[in-house]
This record gives structure tokens, sequence and C-alpha cells, in this order.
């Protein structure tokens, strides 16, 4: 039921969102541009908004969206229950679950941290 909402929200929302860049593209530009420094995506001088603007609501975005949401679902932790086993990326890009890293009675620390 979680995962048929979440297919009617992001659907409206693409359909929207394509509606309004078709009638107003430039307010749509600038709102586009606008959640782009939120993310710091237009800071970078050879990733032009012609590259990444109108990717925005497409079938692919629609996709993306859907898949980390419906991701999300199951990354749920709750106090007193088992940790999900969410997949991660080691430093050599091999794709792990959180799991695999657990070894006999030894504690699981995670350490998050930002490289620009």
């Amino acid at each position: 039921l979680q995962k048929i909402l979440i297919l009617l929200q992001v659907t409206l929302s693409v359909v929207v969102g394509k509606t309004l860049m078709i009638l107003f593209p430039n307010a749509m530009k600038r709102y586009i541009l606008k959640m782009g420094e939120k993310s710091r995506m237009n800071q970078n001088p050879k990733f032009s908004y012609e590259n990444w603007g109108p990717t925005f609501f497409s079938f692919k975005y629609l996709l993306f969206v859907l898949k980390v949401k419906w991701k999300r679902l199951e990354d749920e932790a709750y106090e007193g229950h088992p940790a999900p086993n969410t997949p991660v990326v080691t430093l050599s890009g091999e794709i792990r679950h959180l799991l695999d890293f657990m070894a006999d009675n030894r504690p699981l620390i995670l350490n998050f941290g930002s490289c620009t």
C-alpha cells in the first residue's frame, strides 16, 4: 500500500512539474536552478543547467525517484529493533550490505563524512 501511495504521489508530482515546464519554461527554470543551489549543482561551471535541468520531471526522473523512495521504505530503523541491512558502497566502489561488516561481538561503528 505504501508503494502505491508513493507511486501516485511521485507520478502526480512529475505530471504537474512537466506540465508547468511546458506552460511556464522560464519560471520552472528559475525554480529548478533555485533547487540546484541547495545541492550546489549549479556551482560547477562545467555542469550547466542545460546538462541537468531538462531531466527534471522526465520518465527517467520518475523511475529514479520511485526507486529511491521505495528503497527508503526498507531502511527504517526503530529503537530496540534490529538495524536495517541497507546497501553501502566501499571506497573501492563495491556494493556491500551494512551488516556484512559485523564480526563476532565487536560493535559496528559508522562514521559518515563528506569530501568535496
